[in-house]
């Protein structure tokens, strides 16, 4: 997606995120940008790959789960806040995206006991990362200019976290779509089965072949053990390794990351050291809060050979 494109839909992102409990009819929000209510339904829906309308559903939606876990609201309250006009529409709306009625998904709670802290961090992730979620690693469409960044890169010992991955091989030129389109299944499971988000997406690099890679978009997740789940779910559960780690921080557009994967590898090699796993990068801002791609901070993972 164009740098121009995005910076004209943020605008509507964030007002849309931030008044989800009043009426966000499409002109409203193409008032916001500045656009025609067609030309907002259009670009806008080549950007998040959905419309306003199904965007801001999918919000309020997102919100009310949330909320079910984290308030004592009754029901309707709930769904009031959350833009809804009656419980009969919330509670219908609600049962397509989750499977369950509201009372059901309340009663069920979160999974791995999680705590009351737990809640209330996952309730804010899921209204930091909702807005943005298919919008992480988008392409800048070659319009970069030459990355002048230099890296600092350390080492670290990190703990293991546990996370929810879905598993593709891809073409090189598929990994920003790809991404885009396996992190909001991600972020549907864990809500679906009610399990809290701990951490920012992330995508790993399992294997990476002179033509296909092997990548695994996903997010830090409590979870322990069996996920709950269809057999033969795309999402699965799984570990991001622990120990030490050489880290850097990469700032600008997700189409030079592959300069702060060679300064760790410039690093390794004059610090004597290998790498010892996958990979990982993870997306510490979001392009729904940061329009300009010179502003976007993704945090790189390399494990070291122990």
């Amino acid at each position: 997606m164009a740098r121009s494109v995005l910076k004209q839909v943020q605008p509507v992102l964030a007002f849309a995120a931030a008044h989800l409990d009043e009426e966000l009819p499409l002109a409203t929000l193409a008032a916001r940008a500045g656009l025609s209510a067609f030309h907002l339904q259009r670009i806008f829906s080549a950007a998040a790959g959905e419309t306003p309308k199904q965007f801001t559903l999918r919000l309020r939606l997102g919100r009310a789960a949330a909320m079910l876990l984290t308030a004592e609201d009754s029901v309707l309250n709930v769904a009031l806040a959350c833009g809804f006009q009656s419980h009969e529409g919330f509670c219908r709306a609600f049962r397509r995206r989750f499977g369950m009625t509201p009372s059901a998904y309340r009663k069920r709670g979160l999974m791995a006991g999680a705590c009351a802290v737990e809640a209330r961090d996952n309730a804010a992730l899921v209204n930091q990362v909702g807005p943005c979620v298919a919008l992480y690693r988008i392409s800048n469409e070659g319009r970069s200019k030459e990355n002048g960044m230099t890296y600092s890169v350390v080492k670290q010992v990190i703990a293991p976290q546990p996370v929810l991955v879905v598993r593709r091989t891809v073409k090189r030129s598929e990994i920003a779509a790809t991404i885009g389109e396996v992190l909001p299944r991600v972020f549907q499971y864990a809500q679906q089965n009610g399990i809290a988000l701990t951490g920012p997406p992330f995508a790993r690099y399992v294997e990476v072949g002179p033509g296909l890679l092997t990548i695994e978009p996903g997010m830090r997740a409590a979870i322990s053990g069996q996920i709950p789940g269809p057999a033969g779910a795309e999402v699965v559960g799984d570990t991001l390794p622990g120990g030490p780690m050489a880290v850097t921080m990469h700032v600008g557009p997700y189409d030079k990351l592959h300069d702060a994967y060679v300064a760790i590898e410039e690093w390794m090699k004059a610090e004597g050291l290998s790498g010892g796993g996958a990979p990982w990068e993870s997306y510490v801002t979001d392009p729904a809060d940061f329009p300009d791609p010179t502003d976007w901070k993704t945090e790189v993972f390399w494990p070291l050979a122990v």
